[in-house]
């Protein structure tokens, strides 16, 4: 064995864990991608340390360097420690991550080498940004990084998260509200790798007891990424484009209307997930809501600090219809009676601070504001 390498047994787990792990033993036929005999090999060594405790996580982010990765781990070093959050994924980060705590290069296809971080690494918890990819062509190694961070969640008994979404529901899905049980049957490989990620975690729990949970998120609203285009990504660009030119082209119809949440309260909502008793939680992928706007409405709210702003729509044919065929209203109640989610920004407040936030960005960089 390596120097350093961390071996879970059975008397380091606590019950779940334990439990866990012998149901994860007894499989002889599970394998995603050879657990049992990967467990096998593993647990014939022994270790005498113990492992990090649910109070105490070791973290591990894969495609950490997205959107949400690098803020959610800012959070998390500040409840848990710097050294305790490492933040992994295949692109080179800017040197201020670097300075801010651990990052690792890491490509959630290999399957081998994330085995070794997450033993190496004492994780116990592992949040999975990697990105599932919509294109058609990738649906096969979306579902393939899926697949490897369960198998690895199973076989270390980790907590896991991984990400859902708004477009994991279709036009035959209830859409004001849309409740967490329902039918869903996307009509995107984007949506349908989602819930396809959900119920798996959900079998794999239920069957050999995995903690694994889930979030659905509504459109994320942030200044720290650039935005990509998404069927949601409007509701950020509006704000470059009202402090840089005056004029906004929507590509959505002004009545549009869809679940919205500042990226704020999404790690809110993520850390406090994580945290919650897994006796706490009734189901293992939640709904969470904050607030649901159209266009023309966060475009007057922005109209009432920016009177200029000019609003056009020209809305594009593709996203339209993905739009139109998601819920209106995300029905939370089950997060808010199982572990207590309430929503901190409503729109007047995501407004005031998206503003203030690209202003400062643009004056830091040089850039002129309207």
């Amino acid at each position: 064995m390596h120097p350093g390498v961390f071996v879970p047994t059975a008397a380091a787990l606590g019950p779940c864990c334990r439990d866990c792990l012998s149901r994860a033993r007894s499989l002889p036929g599970l394998s995603l991608s050879g657990l049992h005999r990967q467990m096998s090999r593993w647990n014939s060594r022994d270790s005498s340390s113990p492992l990090p405790s649910q109070n105490n996580p070791r973290i591990l982010i894969t495609g950490g360097l997205g959107q949400l990765g690098t803020g959610l781990a800012q959070i998390l070093r500040k409840h848990y420690g710097k050294d305790n959050v490492i933040l992994s994924d295949i692109k080179k980060p800017q040197p201020h991550v670097l300075e801010s705590g651990p990052f690792v290069y890491a490509d959630v296809l290999d399957y081998k080498h994330l085995r070794e971080l997450v033993v190496n690494n004492r994780i116990t918890w592992m949040v999975h940004y990697s990105a599932l990819l919509s294109a058609v062509g990738e649906a096969n190694m979306a579902l393939a990084r899926l697949h490897n961070v369960l198998d690895l969640a199973l076989e270390n008994c980790l907590r896991i998260f991984v990400p859902s979404t708004i477009g994991a529901f279709g036009p035959s899905s209830p859409r004001d509200p849309a409740p967490d049980l329902c039918v869903q049957r996307p009509r995107t490989i984007y949506g349908v790798s989602k819930v396809h990620g959900e119920l798996m975690g959900e079998y794999l729990h239920h069957k050999y007891g995995l903690d694994f949970r889930c979030l659905r998120y509504p459109g994320v609203i942030s200044v720290n990424g650039p935005p990509g285009g998404g069927t949601t990504d409007y509701a950020v660009q509006i704000f470059h484009d009202a402090l840089s030119t005056g004029h906004h082209e929507c590509y959505l119809r002004p009545d549009t209307r869809l679940p919205m949440m500042h990226i704020s309260d999404c790690h809110r909502a993520t850390i406090e997930f994580m945290q919650a008793p897994d006796c706490q939680l009734s189901l293992r992928t939640y709904n969470i809501a904050a607030m649901s706007f159209t266009p023309e409405e966060v475009a007057q709210e922005i109209r009432k600090h920016l009177p200029h702003l000019k609003v056009t729509y020209n809305p594009d044919s593709v996203r339209q219809n993905i739009a139109d065929s998601w819920p209106v209203r995300f029905d939370d109640t089950n997060a808010r009676r199982d572990w207590g989610w309430a929503a901190t920004y409503a729109l007047e407040e995501l407004v005031s601070d998206m503003l203030r936030s690209i202003r400062e960005k643009r004056t830091n960089e040089g850039l002129p504001v309207s």
